[in-house]
């Protein structure tokens, strides 16, 4: 894929993510991410949504019906593609500090950018949000680590 191709799909996420969070907050679903995959032969949106109590298959095939449509009509030159909605899953990313407090005391898995205590992957219970930092409990011992150094969190699944 060209460089050029690439920061192009970059704007489309952008101009798709316009478009569906108005959706989703009418519909009242969170949009958790917006991803992007190309291939040789597709573009595939991915779309992952949540709401309390969980999304249902019926919700995803609405969204993915209503989204597509409003894709269809407010961004132009798209060109083909594939739209997949579904649901974060047991692993899903914590992406905003509201994550991180929906969360707290469930088993989230961090990585970090900076080595901390000689390592960049940890997993423990989410215990305490602070405003620029979060503390997990990983064997027993509380580890504090700032937001700035976290690359990718989520939750740790069963």
């Amino acid at each position: 894929m060209g460089a050029r191709q690439k920061r192009d799909n970059h704007i489309l996420v952008k101009e798709i993510k316009k478009v569906a969070q108005p959706l989703c907050q009418a519909e009242n679903f969170e949009l958790v991410h917006l991803d992007h995959v190309q291939s040789d032969r597709e573009t595939i949106f991915r779309i992952f949504l949540d709401k309390p109590g969980g999304i249902t298959l019926d919700d995803c095939v609405d969204i993915s019906r209503q989204l597509g449509d409003l894709i269809d009509v407010q961004i132009e030159n798209i060109g083909s593609y594939r739209l997949e909605v579904s649901s974060p899953g047991p692993k899903r990313p914590l992406n905003k500090k509201e994550d991180f407090h929906r969360f707290k005391g469930e088993r989230v898995k961090i990585e970090t950018n900076e080595l901390i205590e000689n390592k960049k992957k940890f997993t423990g219970i989410l215990e305490t949000i602070n405003d620029d930092s979060v503390v997990i409990a990983v064997d027993e011992k509380r580890l504090e680590i700032s937001d700035h150094v976290i690359s990718k969190a989520m939750l740790a699944g069963q």
